[in-house]
């Protein structure tokens, strides 16, 4: 049986040879991370893993609008806590939803431009979100970073994983990296443990691809990595 840590090793293995290379060629890496429940054994083998991460620079997916880092819910208190302070990065860009996030949001979208993503980690919501790209999702948008209103499958997701204590308690929009700027990484690994995930996996893989299901559209992708575990391959045929 394959578990939710053999996970996160497989895909910690695959992100570091994706990470190595690209500094073996160009002499830096550039990458996105998401966060999430799903990403917590993935995160902890890739810090483990021999990467040169002085010469990394990360990028952050998304994260909720108003939110103050200190809540237990923010995204950026999750990557500090959980993985920029255990690593010495290049660089490091994270998405801010408090002040002035218009405007915050616009300059992380220039630097993002600047160059390619090498690799980006990339979850599956419950309902087949990626990011906070929740369905119908926007595939056509080339902005790299968009506000999107969250769908109550989405809030509920984060409510059931313990982030909110209810519904009403998950904020109503976040920024996120659109569908169109996810796709244009080098290289996309998506880590989907959990039994909760069979099904948005299921419809993801045996799906055409449609706004509907948004991760449909990574199967377009000509270098993406689904990496699952028993639980989350259950419905699979």
């Amino acid at each position: 049986m394959v578990d939710p840590r053999e996970l996160g090793k497989e895909a910690a293995r695959i992100a570091t040879q994706s990470i190595r290379d690209a500094i073996e060629r160009q002499g830096t890496a550039r990458i996105v991370l998401s966060t999430g429940a799903s990403q917590f054994e993935t995160i902890e083998e890739l810090i483990a893993s021999d990467i040169d991460w002085t010469k990394v620079e990360m990028f952050h997916l998304d994260e909720y609008v108003g939110l103050s880092e200190q809540h237990p819910a923010s995204f950026r208190k999750y990557l500090k806590e959980r993985f920029t302070s255990k690593v010495s990065l290049k660089s490091v860009h994270f998405v801010d939803g408090e002040v002035d996030y218009l405007a915050k949001m616009a300059a992380l979208s220039e630097e993002l431009r600047k160059a390619p993503i090498d690799l980006a980690l990339i979850g599956i919501g419950e309902n087949a979100h990626i990011a906070f790209n929740d369905p119908p999702a926007d595939f056509s948008t080339k902005e790299p970073f968009i506000v999107v209103n969250l769908d109550d499958a989405c809030k509920s997701q984060q409510v059931r994983e313990g982030w909110f204590p209810t519904l009403d308690d998950v904020p109503k929009q976040a920024i996120s990296m659109s569908v169109h700027q996810i796709m244009q990484c080098k290289h996309i690994i998506s880590s989907v443990p959990h039994k909760v995930k069979a099904e948005a996996i299921k419809k993801t893989l045996e799906s055409d691809i449609t706004p509907e299901i948004p991760a449909t559209i990574l199967k377009s992708h000509s270098q993406w990595s689904l990496v699952l575990e028993t639980e989350s391959a259950a419905y699979i045929k």
